[in-house]
């Protein structure tokens, strides 16, 4: 890419503001969920940089200021002329947070995070796309050790269906790149932050802010995160770097937390004091012998999920973001 698109990245306080376009470029993106948490980040970022960017949507926004081709991933219904013209398809788009085990939903992973994604990059080594970068997720490099912070290297078993069908689509990729000259770059987020987010995060901090979330205990557990803003200039970075050509980055901030600090710092953020006392560990794990649903929920609550990103930091990427610059945008 002939521009440094991380420089036209600056953090974005709010959705689709109205920007200075640098239109010297003559670079073509492609989007898959672009409505999505990162993915709206993420256009917002590129259109910055361009007026050339095509989405890939479910449904057409006939308010929309973008170029649009629908398709569905679920049913694989991918027009095969939808990166025609395109020089870098950025895919986020995927299927997760779904706790039912059914066989049909099962099928809708393997679809949606395997076979379109696979579908989606054969279309693009046809239309001549340059660059597939590909969102995945820390989860396709197996479950977090209590003792280290895994690296790319600590390949483990896949954690979940959702590890598992995003680690199938990592190594076809990867594969993929072997034989053809697009090049392709993978992506693997820790816990992502910021403003709309939603999941846990969210439901904790709602719960912190209205005073019903308990003061967690300081057990000295490792939980990585990452801001989205940096996770936006993180996979702008792999998109231009020839050297992340077929490799996989994981992305955080740096800087590992236990749960208690995530707490202390969202306290901060709500204009709450922060208690003095805890809930005693003891009692959330009497709680997580209820149910197998409880057990995971309180896992990811108060367990370990270190990773580090020391390999994209070789690339020259620097947080600008962390737990201590927290606010009350971010939720």
């Amino acid at each position: 890419m002939a521009h440094n698109l991380q420089a036209v990245c600056k953090p974005v306080l709010i959705l689709f503001i109205n920007t200075v376009k640098h239109t010297s470029t003559n670079e073509f993106f492609a989007i898959t969920g672009s409505s999505g948490f990162i993915g709206s980040r993420l256009l917002t970022c590129l259109s910055n940089e361009s007026d050339n960017i095509r989405l890939l949507v479910r449904s057409i926004d006939a308010s929309s200021q973008y170029e649009q081709v629908k398709c569905d991933l679920e049913s694989s219904y991918i027009p095969t002329d939808c990166f025609s013209g395109v020089s870098t398809v950025f895919h986020l788009a995927g299927f997760a947070h779904d706790m039912r085990t059914s066989k049909n939903v099962e099928s809708i992973y393997q679809r949606v995070n395997v076979d379109a994604t696979i579908r989606l990059a054969e279309i693009a080594v046809k239309a001549g796309v340059k660059k597939f970068v590909f969102v995945s997720s820390v989860k396709a490099g197996g479950s977090a050790d209590p003792e280290v912070c895994l690296s790319e290297n600590d390949q483990g078993d896949p954690e979940g269906i959702y590890g598992r069908t995003k680690r199938e689509a990592e190594l076809k990729l990867l594969e993929m790149n072997k034989k053809n000259d697009m090049e392709v770059s993978i992506i693997r987020p820790s816990l992502v932050y910021g403003p709309s987010v939603k999941g846990n995060l969210q439901t904790m901090f709602s719960g912190v802010k209205v005073g019903w979330f308990p003061p967690l205990p300081e057990t000295g557990n490792k939980r990585s995160m990452i801001h989205v803003d940096d996770l936006v200039r993180a996979i702008l970075l792999i998109a231009e770097d020839k050297r992340a050509n077929g490799e996989i980055f994981i992305a955080t901030d740096g800087t590992p937390y236990s749960s208690r600090e995530i707490y202390n710092a969202m306290c901060g953020v709500a204009g709450k004091s922060i208690p003095k006392w805890s809930m005693p560990k003891v009692l959330f794990d009497l709680a997580s012998q209820a149910s197998p649903r409880i057990k995971y929920k309180l896992n990811k609550l108060l367990g370990d999920e270190c990773y580090s990103s020391a390999k994209l930091e070789a690339l020259g990427f620097k947080a600008k973001r962390s737990l201590k610059d927290m606010n009350e945008t971010d939720f």
